[in-house]
């Protein structure tokens, strides 16, 4: 899993893995459940390809978690402060995508989450992805188009943006640049 960034791959694998297991899961069922292959998930487990965003986005979403959620519970506890050099770093190995985990806590409803999205590229989230969950969006540097559902803005820096009700987005890079931005997240 050499896209995910110092040894988080290892304990995402075995988070994945327990989530399931706690359960009472079996591969097919979580496969079912999540909308992704069961040999997708028994290669995740087994540390044998890294998962894609929109795939741990499934699977957390079918575990009750947010994306988020099921990172920090790959993550050990540090309290209430997150230094910089343990905030987790995630790359989605099929875009370019690098998700820093800048803070979430199990105990508390708010998540901060730094994205950087290469130029050119695009990710794609299911509306599950936003259950429960109310969030902004506020673009840092770079250009961002965003749809999300029939409605799509484009972002420049400074932009924020609040999501509505739970819809498919579509996160979208058309600029040479890199563009990063930050998401603040709020359980509802």
């Amino acid at each position: 899993m050499d896209t995910i960034i110092d040894d988080a791959g290892e304990r995402l694998a075995a988070r994945i893995r327990l989530e399931r297991e706690l359960r009472g899961w079996s591969l097919a069922e979580a496969a079912d459940r999540a909308g992704v292959a069961k040999a997708t998930i028994s290669k995740i487990e087994r540390q044998e390809i890294s998962p894609t965003a929109v795939t741990l986005v499934r699977l957390a979403s079918a575990f009750g978690l947010t994306l988020a959620g099921l990172l920090v519970r790959a993550e050990s506890d540090a309290g209430g402060l997150q230094r910089a050099a343990d905030q987790p770093i995630w790359r989605d190995p099929a875009t370019g995508y690098v998700r820093q985990q800048v803070f979430t806590r199990p105990d508390h409803p708010v998540e901060l989450v730094r994205v950087e999205l290469p130029p050119g590229r695009e990710v794609r989230m299911p509306a599950s992805s936003y259950a429960q969950i109310r969030q902004v969006l506020w673009v840092i540097s770079g250009e961002l188009s965003l749809t999300e559902g029939a409605a799509r803005r484009e972002l420049r820096a400074g932009d924020a943006l609040g999501f509505g009700p739970p819809s498919d987005v579509v996160f979208e890079n058309v600029s040479t640049s890199p563009c990063i931005y930050l998401v603040a997240l709020a359980r509802s």
